[in-house]
């Protein structure tokens, strides 16, 4: 699983963990963003509580996209390991359309996760897209999230969460 954090909410990462256990185990588990951020403070616990790897990324521009880019070429290397044959790609950003392209040519499922607000090509491109609007923060109330198939046709709901 590899989470562009300056694109999603950290509320949101205990469900989404929990959904992508559904499709197997998650050997890798990465969060990029330049952690120094005060508004990263409450990631950072639940990259603590979830053991996920935070991997920091020095802003050297303002509006660059250097975790985009540094996440891609995470996935690149993950999947020429030859060790997976699926990859959790959790952002609603566009500019992630082109690795899920390669990633399935490359013959490797891609699950992906993101906002309703997420454009239609990158949806399009993933294998499945589990939106993450209608799963809430995991606080204890059960919660259900739609997945849209790579045809574009809406998939079982989400997993339920233990409350």
């Amino acid at each position: 699983m590899l989470i562009d954090a300056e694109n999603v909410s950290h509320t949101l990462v205990r469900a989404i963990l929990l959904r992508s256990a559904c499709y197997g185990t998650l050997q890798v588990k990465r969060a990029f963003a330049d952690w120094t951020r005060p508004d990263m403070r409450n990631f950072r616990n639940v990259l603590n509580q979830n053991a996920i790897e935070a991997v920091h990324l020095m802003s050297y521009a303002r509006g660059k996209n250097v975790a985009d880019i540094t996440l891609c070429l995470c996935a690149m290397e993950l999947v020429h390991t030859g060790q997976f044959d699926a990859i959790c790609l959790v952002s609603s950003d566009s500019d992630l359309t082109p690795l899920a392209f390669t990633l399935r040519r490359a013959g490797v499922r891609v699950y992906g996760f993101g906002g309703r607000q997420t454009p239609r090509a990158f949806v399009a491109a993933c294998s499945c897209f589990i939106y993450t609007d209608a799963m809430g923060a995991v606080d204890g109330a059960p919660t259900r999230a739609g997945a849209v198939s790579a045809g574009g046709t809406r998939n079982a709901p989400a997993l339920q969460l233990p409350g």
